[in-house]
């Protein structure tokens, strides 16, 4: 059983997956589109300010392919939505990661990377992220969920009745051999 098959058609999960994937797409082309408009040099460390986020051509070229498969994303929706949802969400941790370690290095740091483009990586991958396992991760689904109902097949079930107390009297019957003797 795969759970697309068992996802209906107007789940209103697919609208959040949908969201997600296309308000961040269309964000990230609108500053990749920003950001190559300033003419700015492919590798320049030096690049302009676009919405307080710096930016060079090869992080505006990224951008715009990261927001294109977003988008491309809220075209298809459905589970495929929540899943890239979910990838690019860590990619872009990643990417905050990577900012991290390059801040300070010119020689290292291609993205033109500054605090703010890290804060942004990082905030935009966990919102990015919480998107894609929105109605999926949760330990409260409510019933009528696929994915609950997934979880809730594979589970054991539990004895019912009244709980009884079992007083052990002897739980190792063979000799004992204490540590040290």
């Amino acid at each position: 059983m795969k759970l697309q098959d068992e996802l209906p058609v107007d789940h209103k999960l697919l609208t959040v997956w949908r969201i997600g994937a296309g308000l961040g797409g269309i964000f990230l082309i609108v500053f990749g589109g920003l950001g190559l408009a300033d003419h700015p040099g492919f590798l320049d460390t030096q690049g302009d300010r676009i919405v307080g986020l710096s930016t060079n051509g090869a992080l505006a070229v990224l951008s715009i392919v990261a927001g294109a498969v977003l988008v491309l994303g809220a075209v298809i929706g459905g589970n495929f939505a929540a899943n890239l949802n979910m990838a690019v969400g860590v990619l872009f941790v990643l990417s905050g990661f990577y900012g991290l370690a390059v801040l300070g290095r010119p020689d290292a740091n291609i993205l033109n990377f500054r605090m703010s483009n890290v804060l942004f990586a990082f905030v935009f991958g966990v919102v990015l992220t919480t998107f894609g396992m929105y109605g999926r991760v949760s330990s409260h689904l409510p019933h009528d969920n696929p994915y609950w109902r997934h979880r809730a097949e594979r589970e054991v079930a539990q004895p019912s009745g009244p709980k009884t107390f079992v007083k052990v009297i002897n739980p190792n019957p063979g000799p004992t051999h204490p540590v040290g003797h």
